[in-house]
């Protein structure tokens, strides 16, 4: 089919994500054909910087054969088999052990599932079960954050705080929200400082209001990903640290975006010296290469639920697949072998800060801000007030619209804009990218005018 013919059978046949159906008609889809390194190509020949790894998870980009024939293998060898029934395969068994030396001190079990999103509805049922177990049934309700992205199942849209989700469906009631450490966007005349201490005591006000004796975990992004990269305040996490240490509740972090190198440490936990009792992961784990995700659970947490006795209800299909395990173990071999996350942190990480700042100076940015290989940039009308062009937000999709035009994949979540690229990016293509997304706020405030 040609490229008329492949819009029209998927306006007739494919429901998109995340969506407008009305918009997607009338634009047709963008269609991509090919990738190669950190470069993706659409079916015009149009070849650009994929500035967001795919959708956060090809870390590695789109050119490591080890990972792909690590799955072929495995194919042909065993395609699949389940591990219920007192079953297990050998990749399962080989990946657990690997995330088990990477991920923080004490993790040392893993349920594997298909997503993040199942991820994060399997925590919500080990969560249940640990608290029933230690006789403390009372302990129920999760704390999470406004404008956080845990999945878009019924459970990880519920702990997710996305107000617009929230509108198209019933979310369970045993979930509470607390304000983002958002200090560009709800900071107002606080400092920096002053506003982490301030997002963090929120957790402390939350716990009191229902009572620490009905509050089972609360849950956090390191950092707030598709909430548009929502870096917290240094004071943040050390006070969030303080509060949790009055309390016995767990610390469940979902690492689904920043796991795997993306800040420059193996796990946002370690960048920020946190001890979770669950932490979620999925997407960069096989760089994307195969459906996969799982949570991490703590000794602690383990020893309960291994201990108590008694079947733990709870499972998938495809959790510990062998092809997708085949390819996290491929995976996590040239994150190590190559020193890509060390690369990140020493090198790439602080080059892509300095040339990001830069950017600062333009005149419809309000706020540039990386942390390791993630940035994101705040568009403004008015730099002092922090003013945006107008209640809808519509300068994040005219900028999205000419990043693509100049070659640079960068995704809009309201008016700010966000990167994730592939953490192999050279120096070279760091230039490369910050120049275009340069022309592409040029572009975007001659729209705007």
């Amino acid at each position: 089919m040609n490229k008329s013919q492949l819009q029209q059978h998927d306006r007739e046949h494919l429901l998109h994500p995340f969506t407008d159906f009305h918009d997607l008609g009338n634009q047709g889809t963008r269609v991509i054909t090919s990738a190669e390194g950190a470069y993706i190509t659409d079916i015009d020949g149009h070849k650009m910087l994929d500035g967001m790894s795919g959708l956060w998870c090809c870390n590695l980009g789109y050119s490591r054969r080890e990972i792909s024939e690590a799955i072929y293998e495995q194919l042909n060898k065993l395609p699949f088999y389940n591990s219920f029934f007192q079953c297990t395969t050998v990749p399962s068994i080989e990946l657990a052990d690997m995330l088990a030396e990477v991920t923080p001190a004490g993790m040392n079990n893993v349920f594997f599932t298909g997503s993040g999103s199942e991820a994060n509805d399997t925590n919500l049922r080990i969560i249940r079960r640990y608290w029933d177990l230690k006789e403390q049934p009372e302990k129920r309700i999760v704390i999470s954050r406004k404008n956080a992205y845990h999945g878009s199942t019924i459970g990880g849209a519920s702990l997710g705080g996305m107000s617009g989700m929230h509108k198209q469906f019933q979310s369970l009631d045993y979930i509470e929200h607390i304000q983002q450490p958002y200090w560009f966007g709800e900071g107002g005349d606080m400092s920096p400082e002053e506003f982490g201490v301030h997002a963090a005591r929120c957790l402390d006000e939350k716990i009191q209001e229902l009572g620490p004796e009905k509050v089972a975990a609360f849950i956090a992004e390191p950092i707030q990903g598709a909430g548009g990269v929502i870096i917290p305040p240094e004071t943040y996490w050390p006070e969030i640290k303080k509060v949790l240490d009055q309390y016995d509740i767990l610390l469940v972090m979902d690492e689904v975006i920043f796991g795997f190198g993306r800040t420059g440490e193996w796990f946002g936990a370690d960048y920020y010296g946190m001890k979770p009792d669950l932490m979620t992961f999925a997407k960069a784990v096989t760089n994307g290469y195969f459906p996969l995700g799982g949570t991490m659970v703590s000794d602690r947490v383990a020893e309960v639920i291994k201990s108590k006795g008694g079947e733990f209800t709870h499972g998938y299909t495809y959790s510990a697949h062998p092809a997708a395990c085949m390819a996290g173990i491929a995976t996590l071999n040239i994150l190590r072998e190559e020193k890509i996350i060390e690369t990140v942190r020493d090198t790439t990480g602080p080059y892509l800060a300095k040339r990001w700042a830069e950017l600062a100076d333009h005149p419809i940015v309000g706020e540039a801000r990386t942390l390791g290989l993630v940035g994101a940039l705040e568009l403004v009308k008015d730099k002092n007030s922090r003013a945006r062009f107008d209640d809808d937000c519509t300068a994040g999709g005219v900028c999205r619209d000419m990043s693509i035009k100049n070659g640079l994949v960068m995704r809009a979540t309201g008016d700010t804009m966000i990167i994730a690229p592939p953490l192999i990016l050279t120096i070279e293509q760091i230039d490369e990218l910050v120049e275009k997304a340069h022309r592409a706020l040029d572009d975007t405030a001659r729209a705007m005018a």
